[in-house]
Order: C-alpha cells, then sequence, then structure tokens
C-alpha cells in the first residue's frame, strides 16, 4: 500500500514539472493557455453547472432535512446506521 502512495505522489510530481515546463515559458511569452474552442467550452461548462446547481438545489435542501429529521441526538453510534421504518 505505501508502494501505492509513493508511485501515485511520484506520479503527480512529474506531472506538475511537465506542467510547470511547458505552461510557464509559454505564459511568460504572452501565448495563452486555452484556445479559443477551449474557452467556449470553459464558459459552457460553468453555464450548465449553475444550470444544474439551481435546478437540483431545491432536493439537496430536502434531502438533507430529510436526513437531519431522522436523525435524533438522542441517538447510539449503533443505531444511526440502522434503517428505520416510518
Amino acid at each position: 500500500m505505501t508502494a501505492l502512495i509513493i508511485g501515485m505522489l511520484i506520479c503527480v510530481g512529474l506531472a506538475v514539472a511537465v506542467v510547470a515546463v511547458v505552461a510557464i515559458p509559454a505564459r511568460r511569452e504572452g501565448r495563452e493557455l486555452l484556445t479559443p474552442q477551449g474557452e467556449d467550452l470553459i464558459a459552457t461548462v460553468k453555464e450548465k453547472t449553475v444550470s444544474t446547481i439551481e435546478t437540483t438545489g431545491g432536493a439537496i435542501v430536502t434531502a438533507k432535512d430529510k436526513v437531519a429529521d431522522s436523525i435524533t441526538p438522542g441517538d447510539s453510534a449503533e443505531d444511526v446506521g440502522r434503517h428505520r421504518a416510518s
């Protein structure tokens, strides 16, 4: 398990190094990191994210309230995970 974690950290470190070698000099030369198509794609994703949050916001709040109502402060640690029939 330790070897896996170390391997993953090495991969992340190499990825950061590659980005630093490529992106930093390009940015200093004044080149943009994204193409106009990439900028459009990012804008589209942001718009869809906002609309999704607006659409599902009420459902998330309702679900959170139901969960909060089903767990009372007097429950023991063993009872919290059990399903209760209402």
